[in-house]
């Protein structure tokens, strides 16, 4: 196992997002992407003397870490390996009540992107696998080497707003005729060979790419729409949930989801009637998302595409 510091990051928008839980002493409060315990340890300093954090991630081996770093809190921490997507039955199943809080932040910790051996990163090699959770089956791998041009072409364009889709599915399904896909610095390399390089490139040509195939690997976008209306079944009222996103499809769904659980019908304007199923349930505190402010996006690049918003229980 990894030693905690070697992977200790600055959790994302800290201060923004203490201030939008609206933390007191004594408080319940969720962190349903746990990760190394960031955001964690500084909600259990907050809600001291009393407070309680129950911490929720799908990587046992984050789960693993984040336990050594809040040791010290004993008994006011509650580490559980499960989806955030089943908030409120995990919270059930342990005969916890309305919390007070629910913190979400998506996508994949410092600890993953940094381990070659979890197929995160275009930039380390390493297997294609990209799973959140280890024991389920579906790798990045399966997706790149079964699934049709089609399908690819589709996936990589939807989920990663990639404009080259075409000739990068049309490159891998030329490419894997001549065996199977199986490392990240393979896929980024053949990428990087097919799509356009004009001038100074901001990013990297595989970025959207590996986002894409992470984000379908790992059925995040489903997994983010069932999570927040589990939290707001399971907040109390009055409480908080705070979701930090990092690219404009989650935070498109958060304003979505927000909006519909706000009573807001989300139906396209041409719908006779409503079917989204508005319903108020909560009120939304941030109409626009809070981001990082140059400070912390100079001292930490993973803050630069960070959005917050926030939405508070009825």
């Amino acid at each position: 196992m990894p030693e905690i510091m070697e992977f200790s990051h600055a959790p994302v928008l800290l201060d923004e997002v203490l201030d939008g839980l609206s933390l007191t002493a004594g408080a319940t409060v969720v962190d349903g992407t746990v990760g190394l315990g960031g955001h964690a340890a500084a909600i259990l300093d907050r809600t001291a003397p009393g407070g309680r954090l129950i911490g929720v991630d799908a990587d046992r081996e984050a789960l693993s870490m984040a336990q050594r770093r809040l040791g010290n809190f004993g008994k006011r921490v509650t580490l559980i390996h499960g989806n955030f997507a089943d908030l409120r039955e995990l919270l059930q199943d342990r005969e916890v009540g309305p919390v007070d809080g629910v913190l979400f932040d998506l996508g994949p910790s410092s600890y993953q992107l940094e381990s070659p051996g979890r197929g995160f990163s275009f930039r380390l090699e390493g297997p294609l696998d990209m799973r959140m959770d280890r024991g389920t089956r579906k790798r990045a791998a399966d997706l790149v080497n079964r699934l049709d041009g089609r399908r690819l072409e589709d996936l990589i364009r939807g989920y990663g707003e990639e404009r080259w889709a075409g000739r990068i599915s049309r490159a891998i399904v030329r490419e894997r005729e001549g065996g199977p896909i199986e490392t990240t610095a393979e896929l980024a390399a053949l990428i990087a060979r097919c799509v356009p390089r004009r001038g100074r490139a901001r990013i990297h040509p595989a970025t959207r790419t590996f986002m894409a195939l992470r984000i379908a690997t790992n059925d995040e976008l489903e997994v983010l729409k069932k999570g927040i209306c589990s939290a707001a079944a399971g907040l109390r009222a009055g409480g908080r949930l705070c979701v930090i996103s990092f690219h404009s499809l989650e935070d498109r769904i958060v304003k979505n989801e927000f909006r519909r659980l706000s009573g807001k019908c989300c139906c396209p304007p041409d719908f006779p009637v409503c079917r989204c199923g508005a319903t108020a349930l909560l009120k939304v505190v941030t109409p626009k998302p809070i981001t990082p402010t140059r400070e912390e996006v100079a001292g930490n690049r993973r803050a630069r595409s960070a959005k917050l918003r926030v939405a508070e229980v009825l």
